[in-house]
């Protein structure tokens, strides 16, 4: 992973008088440090790991890191200045410790050159407040202890946080949610190639899935079709995940239909390389559509052409939601209706990360978003149909990273 873009952090920081930021979810903390964050994130309280990012440039990085993971970080990370934090898992080096001598007294030359105290003991998963003790230290031997320091309030609970607060003693502590989300919007050279990577495979299995459609196809095996497409690729280690939302006929919410003449099938799928998820929707009719599918689809169409017009730098997303809308109401649906026209792209926990394109956004798009834009539309009796592009948004425009057409396939019988 190529890192944070500090510089960007520091703007980010001095517009909102924050002084470092404090990264506590599994997510933050890879994207910052690139390094996994380790087994003791599986819980996803907080504690396990955290990353701390000075505004000052001239201030060093740092993170805590389990002590299981310490030796793998320090291999994948530019970070330098780490602090350890002993979990569940026992452990010895007995490298270095004379292969010669009885293994009891390798172990205990072991456990004595990596520090290991009188009396240690092992916490039953994860100990926060040694993470948190770890911060506060940092903070004073960067000379923030005075500071206003920016944390990521949206990974830590509210039981959590009073254990927080108190371990940082005092320090002036600002939710910054919001930037840390901001900040990872923009995306890195190596993220942008995970997504261009895994909306690549997951095309592979659409077109698998377009060939499957056929009379008496249940939904299930199309699935199954577009799964195994798609799973020929883990081996090579570039998949780490898949996702499917398929349907089949005049139910768009699921059931295990079975096809038949002039049904929708309707394809919204992802796949995950090292952690990040590509989206990508699709539509296919099995012969000729009925004139409802047909003018349905149409302003869905109408709707992407003219918010796909607006994908550029410089544009408020929500003005990009406002123009989708009013095509697809102007198409003769003037009560259509839809909280979002689509989503960012990255390693959150589910397929959709913040920033929306909705009326209600603030954010403007800028060069190195990867977004999905969409138009779908769930219709009982007439079945599932969507238009869904991933792209990447260029210093003059965007890039559709797609490759596969996004009209109303017709599969023929």
């Amino acid at each position: 992973m190529d890192g944070l873009d500090r510089k960007r952090a520091e703007r980010l920081m001095a517009d909102a008088a924050i002084d470092a930021l404090i990264l506590l979810s599994p997510e933050s903390f890879r994207r910052v440090t690139g390094a996994a964050p380790g087994v003791a994130t599986m819980w996803r309280k907080a504690g396990a790991v955290a990353a701390l990012v000075p505004a000052d440039p001239g201030l060093a990085q740092a993170a805590v890191v389990s002590d299981l993971f310490a030796p793998a970080f320090r291999k994948a990370s530019h970070v330098a200045d780490i602090r350890e934090s002993p979990i569940w898992v026992e452990t010895a080096d007995l490298d270095g410790t004379g292969p010669d001598l009885p293994p009891e007294e390798r172990v205990a030359r072991a456990w004595q050159a990596a520090g290991r105290r009188k009396g240690f003991e092992r916490p039953e998963t994860f100990d926060p407040v040694l993470c948190f003790n770890h911060l506060a230290d940092l903070l004073r031997e960067r000379g923030l202890a005075g500071g206003r320091i920016g944390f990521e309030g949206s990974a830590i609970s509210v039981s959590d946080f009073a254990t927080f607060e108190a371990a940082l003693g005092g320090i002036e502590l600002v939710d910054a949610s919001k930037l840390i989300a901001r900040l990872k919007m923009v995306k890195t050279e190596q993220e942008i190639a995970n997504l261009r990577l895994a909306v690549g495979i997951a095309e592979t299995g659409i077109q698998a899935l377009r060939e499957a459609i056929a009379p008496g196809t249940t939904r299930d095996a199309l699935a199954g079709v577009w799964e195994r497409a798609v799973r020929g690729h883990a081996d090579s280690g570039a998949l780490s995940g898949t996702w499917e939302y398929v349907s089949v006929g005049g139910n768009p919410w699921g059931g295990n239909a079975t096809v038949r003449h002039g049904d929708l099938v309707k394809v919204d799928v992802g796949c995950l390389v090292n952690g990040y998820t590509s989206d990508t929707g699709r539509t296919f009719v099995l012969g000729a559509p009925s004139p409802a599918q047909e003018r349905l689809f149409d302003a869905l169409l109408q709707g992407f052409t003219a918010g796909s017009a607006m994908l550029r730098p410089g544009v408020p997303l929500s003005e990009v939601h406002r123009v989708t809308l009013a095509a697809i109401r102007a198409a003769g649906f003037p009560g259509y209706t839809r909280g979002h026209f689509g989503h960012g792209l990255g390693a959150s926990l589910g397929s959709e990360e913040w920033p929306f394109f909705s009326a209600e956004s603030k954010e403007i798009l800028e060069p190195g978003m990867v977004m999905a834009f969409e138009c779908p539309w769930y219709v009982d009796g007439l079945g599932g149909m969507i238009i869904e592009n991933q792209v990447l948004i260029t210093e003059t425009g965007h890039e559709t990273m797609n490759t596969l057409p996004h009209d109303l396939v017709r599969v023929p019988v």
